[in-house]
């Protein structure tokens, strides 16, 4: 089932999520939405907060069409990373807009799978950008908190113009 996609600037993407302490079918149903929800949008990264479930949850595909590889996050830790990267970046929640934002190249993050078990990965490129803008919704902060404050200035100028409300940076 496709579901709504909470968008900027609803406050529910300002709130830190709530682990994830129950493994059952209910949570798989929620992953096979939010996968659903993904892929129609289309996107290559999705928090469970962006659906309005505040749990520390996420799925990622960054593969192409024809060979895709999804991916499931459940109570995501980044245990370490190292180099910078520059990487035009867009949200689902944040439609319209991207940006230009620094990154860590590599990450190695340690997360359950829907089942409950535990696991850990490397990961570079892409695949490290999504698991960091993915872990940061988790922790209630969006890409263009990650601007400089005169790109901040343009987002709420460009949100205005579009939405016709006035926020703040």
């Amino acid at each position: 089932m496709i579901l709504d996609i909470v968008e900027f600037p609803d406050e529910r993407l300002r709130q830190v999520s709530e682990p994830v302490d129950v493994f059952d079918d209910a949570l798989k149903t929620l992953v096979d939405n939010m996968f659903a929800t993904m892929y129609d949008a289309p996107g290559v990264g999705l928090a469970a907060i962006q659906i309005g479930v505040a749990r520390r949850l996420m799925v990622i595909d960054v593969q192409p069409d024809d060979r895709p590889q999804p991916l499931v996050f459940v109570n995501p830790e980044i245990l370490s990373s190292d180099g910078e990267v520059s990487w035009e970046e867009g949200c689902l929640s944040v439609p319209g807009f991207t940006a230009p934002v620094q990154r860590h190249e590599r990450v190695r993050v340690r997360a359950q799978d829907v089942t409950g078990k535990p696991f850990e990965m490397e990961a570079d490129g892409l695949l490290a950008i999504a698991i960091q803008h993915e872990k940061d919704h988790l922790d209630g902060v969006l890409f263009v908190d990650h601007l400089s404050r005169m790109r901040r200035q343009m987002f709420l100028k460009r949100y205005h113009k579009l939405h016709g409300k006035r926020l703040s940076a």
